[in-house]
């Protein structure tokens, strides 16, 4: 079977020669450059052939074109770290205005994606890394974010709208790029920041309006929940074909999940411990207890979050070879 055959047997819950897989990582400074994050992904790519492809821009690239400023510090996961917020004061929320997707810091990254998408002509499922829209407010904003949510709720959802109408237009156009969908990230739906309430209000309705837009268009999004104790059964009813978490670190299990969510469940392999130490034995058992737990069917192997740019080759292999002898 080759790539699209695995995955799309995974949406029907069809069995396949091996179970799907993928991994994903940051490249820090070879993301701020477009030829550089197209070398590297298609690297990487050919490297391991994996399964699906989650295009990885670097994490603050959404907030760039309204002048967030950030740096790559050494972080082990290879994200960058906000030097200087652009919302700092209930006022400034108002000033979060509208943007040109096919420019700046937006258009960089669906230049580098159809760079990709051009090299690999179709042969792998490609999905542009979307970030939620209040995902995307959060990084614009100091730690008094939570205090806006819950004391100025107007301003904050207006720029939650500019925010999802510049998210979607973006989505739209890594479409056109050669995506065949996204990898639409949210940092926020876990019971330890906001309650299902205030998800419900802030949350959910603009990520599922991008969802939305998409209809039709996309072959397979993939929704990323981050953190712990997560809203699991809330996030479960977004119409998205493939569900991500840290399976291995906060419920449900990828065995809990099954009767959870329709779709295909996206895990099984710690993106920290034995991944991180290249315990060998350690790494193959997690892919055969994911293959155990859900019967091989309707199962993307996969970390439950970003690779960090740490772990070896040989611990990657290790996951690559447990999946591929399953």
């Amino acid at each position: 079977m080759n790539h699209w055959q695995r995955i799309e047997a995974a949406m029907r819950r069809d069995p396949t020669d091996h179970p799907p897989l993928t991994m994903w990582r940051h490249f820090p400074d070879e993301d701020q450059h477009v030829d550089k994050l197209v070398a590297r992904t298609l690297d990487w790519q050919n490297r391991w052939q994996f399964d699906l492809i989650k295009f990885m821009p670097c994490n603050s690239y959404g907030v760039a074109d309204w002048g967030v400023g950030t740096a790559y510090r050494g972080a082990p996961h290879g994200a960058r770290e906000t030097l200087q917020p652009v919302v700092e004061r209930t006022e400034d929320w108002l000033r979060i205005g509208d943007l040109d997707v096919r420019e700046g810091s937006y258009g960089q990254q669906n230049q580098a994606l159809r760079g990709v998408a051009k090299a690999l002509g179709g042969t792998v499922p490609i999905l542009q890394t979307v970030f939620s829209p209040l995902s995307t407010a959060r990084k614009l904003a100091t730690d008094a974010f939570l205090t806006d949510l819950r004391c100025a709720p107007d301003a904050l959802e207006r720029a939650l709208r500019v925010i999802t109408d510049v998210t979607i237009r973006f989505a739209l156009d890594a479409l056109d790029a050669g995506a065949h969908g996204v990898f639409l990230a949210t940092q926020f739906a876990s019971y330890r920041l906001l309650s299902a309430g205030e998800y419900e209000r802030f949350g959910k309705p603009y990520d599922v309006e991008i969802l939305d837009a998409l209809s039709g268009k996309a072959r397979v999004n993939m929704l990323h929940a981050h953190g712990a104790d997560i809203m699991f059964d809330l996030l479960a009813t977004y119409p998205v074909e493939m569900f991500n978490w840290h399976d291995r670190l906060t419920e449900p299990s990828l065995k809990q999940a099954l009767d959870r969510f329709p779709g295909v469940l996206v895990g099984g392999v710690a993106e920290t411990g034995a991944l991180v130490r290249g315990d060998i034995p350690a790494i193959e058992n997690e892919v055969r207890d994911a293959i155990a737990q859900t019967g091989a069917r309707r199962l993307l192997i996969g970390p439950g979050c970003v690779v960090p740019i740490t772990v070896s080759d040989a611990a990657i292999d290790a996951a690559v070879r447990a999946a591929c002898t399953e």
